[in-house]
């Protein structure tokens, strides 16, 4: 370019984000082209990363505030009834340390995969799809849980005693709850991200 020569602007048409009147292959922008097959998988990568975290976070939840705070039931009730000894309560505190290390375990398995889908390049991180998911596992732990725990194996309640099947059936709602609000916050994330 000759010295004293006037730039021109640069003009850079509009991006078009994945409108239904447009075929991927269609779809133009100024850094290359969009690979739906890579949208996709990392999309993907993040709502597995977020229902993980969510299960493991639920279960973190379920057995601070249920089991330590509150005291209302342990992982298995050894202690939950008249003449319980000393041994019993070691027994559901060690059973209550299961429960934990679980839970932990899935919110770290859910931390590294949101980890190794970032370092893919999900770029920006979709905005409702990771707490949509985490509300989808925290949902899925909650009816899972409630359903084996608290009714075909009946190793504890919610809250034993009187009423505790309608502690046991508002924690299954809450949970069912917890799944249709994250599923449906996902819905509403843009279909770049949601894909």
């Amino acid at each position: 370019m000759a010295p004293g020569a006037a730039l021109r602007p640069l003009r850079l048409r509009p991006v078009v984000w994945l409108s239904h009147r447009c075929a991927p292959e269609e779809i133009m922008s100024t850094a290359g082209s969009l690979d739906m097959d890579t949208i996709t998988r990392r999309s993907r990568a993040v709502k597995a990363a977020g229902v993980l975290f969510g299960m493991g976070v639920g279960g973190l939840i379920d057995g601070i505030l249920f089991h330590q705070l509150l005291q209302w039931h342990h992982m298995i009730c050894f202690s939950c009834h008249p003449g319980a000894t000393a041994e019993d309560v070691r027994r559901n505190i060690f059973a209550d340390g299961l429960f934990n290390v679980v839970a932990f375990g899935l919110t770290v398995a859910g931390v590294g995969k949101l980890w190794r889908a970032l370092r893919a390049g999900v770029d920006p991180l979709p905005g409702r799809i990771l707490p949509g998911a985490a509300a989808v596992g925290w949902g899925v732990f909650n009816l899972v849980e409630g359903v084996i725990d608290h009714h075909l194996l009946q190793l504890h309640h919610v809250r034993p005693g009187p009423g505790q099947l309608a502690w046991d059936l508002a924690f299954l709602a809450f949970g069912a709850l917890l799944v249709l609000g994250g599923s449906r916050l996902m819905r509403g994330a843009p279909r770049a991200a949601a894909a």
